[in-house]
């Protein structure tokens, strides 16, 4: 869980996208990006970002940033040549494990954390609201969690319904799949972890009233220049900022909430390579307001995308209320 103290920003107008904060991601990996490049377009105009374009290669890349590296976005010259030895050693480490994990590609990350800003790479801490949210949540990964009594008891992502907004657009240890389709007004992002479609609207079309609230949140899309612009409101609260340990808003505590916001960019600088930017914002539960995510994709069509048939098999849930209601019938003897 996070509990650190972390200074309180002024919110207000400071909630806008700032760009001058964020560290291009995609040329930290190439510095031989063309400051200009001009990316191909659909057959009815608009920037193409068509394609595959799966996460492996930030597998080894952390959400949120290790202290030693500071303010740095980027490794050092020494600190970079030590990467393609830690990845061998993890493949090794983790080969033929109870869990899948995808091997990432040759192309080691100079990034030293997903979060871009703040500027340390941190998350940020939480508001009270935020932590009176956290205590309320249920998931087989949270610490401490031990009576599971019904299906309530588990998160979103436990009974494969969804990984949720922001999760689903960040990487995991395996089926990291990410295609972008195309069709006169409308993008569609394809999620191979677990099995989800984002429809977004590029045209005028209105929003949907603030009472319908969904996983994945809402999305309007729009084009500054060639860059794809995505804005997404309505979510749910039942699925949180990380997998486990930071809850979203609105929540359990305050459904009327929706202040939640998350806004992406995605803007293609190569041939092979888009730049992804995503910062997310929620006052009631950060109490900074904000963080942004950012990264380079890079396009593989050959990637194979398989359908993610999470409940085929699947007996956890199950197992886990059954365990749990065992031991509370049957204590264990103190002595």
């Amino acid at each position: 869980m996070i509990s650190r103290v972390f200074a309180i920003g002024a919110l207000g107008s400071a909630l806008a996208f700032s760009q001058a904060a964020i560290p291009d991601v995609a040329k930290g990996n190439d510095p031989e990006l063309k400051a200009n490049y001009t990316p191909p377009k659909t057959s009815w105009g608009d920037p193409d970002l068509q394609g595959i374009w799966p996460l492996n290669h930030l597998i080894a890349v952390p959400l949120e940033r290790q202290k030693q590296y500071g303010n740095r976005a980027f490794m050092t010259e020494e600190e970079y040549s030590k990467v393609p030895g830690a990845m061998e050693a993890r493949r090794v480490r983790l080969n033929g494990g109870p869990i899948p994990v995808a091997d990432a590609p040759n192309r080691p990350m100079r990034q030293t954390s997903l979060i871009v800003d703040p500027p340390d790479g941190r998350f940020p801490a939480l508001t009270d609201q935020g932590k009176r949210l956290q205590e309320m949540m249920k998931s087989s990964y949270k610490p401490g969690q031990t009576v599971f009594d019904s299906v309530e008891d588990f998160a979103a992502w436990d009974r494969c319904i969804t990984r949720g907004m922001p999760v689903s657009m960040e990487p995991r240890n395996y089926n990291n799949g990410i295609r972008i389709m195309q069709s006169p007004g409308y993008v569609t992002i394809i999620l191979e972890m677990a099995h989800e479609t984002r429809i977004i609207p590029v045209t005028n079309m209105p929003a949907l009233d603030p009472a319908i609230k969904e996983y994945l949140g809402e999305s309007r899309g729009h084009w500054e220049g060639n860059t794809l612009v995505v804005e997404t409101k309505n979510f749910n609260g039942l699925v949180g900022h990380t997998s486990a340990g930071v809850p979203g808003s609105p929540g359990p505590l305050q459904p009327e909430t929706t202040n939640q916001r998350i806004v992406e960019r995605f803007t293609r600088v190569a041939p092979d390579t888009i730049k992804f930017e995503m910062r997310v914002e929620d006052p009631t539960v950060l109490a900074t307001g904000s963080y942004t995510v950012a990264y380079p994709m890079y396009l593989d069509n050959k990637y194979e995308m398989y359908e993610y048939a999470c409940h085929e098999g699947n007996t956890a849930v199950r197992n886990y209320i059954e365990t749990s209601r065992y031991e509370r019938a049957h204590p264990k003897e103190k002595k």
